[in-house]
């Protein structure tokens, strides 16, 4: 940051000495170095602050770190979450910290919504999954088949493919539509009738809290499974920090930020900017 002197030209009549020639021009002032430090502090903390600012009240982006939502969210997709779609609760802004309880200016969560929330028994780790259960419902697994309220939730077979079953290896996966009352439809895995959690009891879902499932149906640890038991539990409306909205980018297996040619090559443009159902 450079300073600037103005300097009158000298009295040319006024016979006056050297020394009375150069008044006033001295020389200028280089840029204080702690001043130009100082600057790009301040510059570094206004973007730090705005950029917060729109984490906590508008978009938030996520990646994805696992298989329990495909085949609609695959690990590598680089999704937006927006945070004003519930209202905003303390788990909205980092480290949560405990300024309030409840959800300001709150708004109900809907069935079928994709939704990032923290998880329950830590209360620090962030979990994706659909909300499938709403405050007094009733869920059960019969077979593979969802139960909601008593009535089979509508599916329809799409097709069997060879997908990696999330632990090592290929295995044969079925696909279907399924179609949740309200009309919310979508696409879920299934390896078969009589995995661990295709048969449970009846949950009934708390006041203030939802029931949620992957749709990975077979490999996703979710609402089915007791926090006792490593899993999500019943998920309190507080816990929600957002409507997953988009995917925003993807690469596949391998990509690495240390091996920029991955970000090429792993690249899935097909899957670039598709809007979450």
């Amino acid at each position: 940051m450079s300073e600037t002197t103005e300097v009158s030209p000298p009295n040319k009549d006024s016979g006056d000495s050297k020394a009375d020639e150069t008044k006033g021009a001295a020389p200028e002032k280089p840029a204080s170095a702690l001043s130009e430090i100082v600057e790009i502090v301040k510059t570094i903390v206004y973007a730090l602050l705005i950029a917060l600012f729109l984490r906590v009240i508008f978009f938030q982006p996520y990646t994805i770190p696992s298989a329990s939502m495909e085949p609609n969210l695959y690990e590598g997709d680089y999704i937006i979450v927006s945070k004003w779609t519930y209202g905003w609760s303390k788990h909205s802004i980092p480290f949560s910290p405990p300024l309030f309880s409840g959800r300001i200016l709150e708004h109900p969560a809907h069935r079928g919504d994709i939704v990032v929330f923290k998880l329950p028994r830590d209360n620090h780790t962030d979990y994706i999954k659909r909300i499938i259960g709403l405050p007094g419902d009733r869920i059960q697994m019969k077979h593979g088949l969802l139960y909601l309220n008593g009535v089979e939730v509508p599916r329809v077979k799409l097709a069997t493919v060879r997908e990696d079953s999330g632990y090592g290896f290929m295995h044969d996966v079925t696909r279907y539509r399924e179609t949740l009352p309200g009309g919310v439809s979508y696409v879920t895995n299934d390896f078969g009738p009589d995995g661990d959690l295709d048969n449970t009891d009846v949950y009934v879902v708390p006041e203030h809290h939802y029931f949620m499932m992957g749709d990975n149906r077979d490999n996703s640890s979710d609402s089915r499974v007791s926090p006792e038991a490593s899993g999500v539990g019943y998920v309190p409306a507080e816990n929600l920090e957002g409507k997953a909205e988009v995917i925003l980018l993807s690469w596949s297996k391998g990509a690495s930020i240390f091996k920029p040619w991955t970000w090429i090559l792993n690249a899935q443009p097909s899957r670039f900017f598709q809007r979450l159902h």
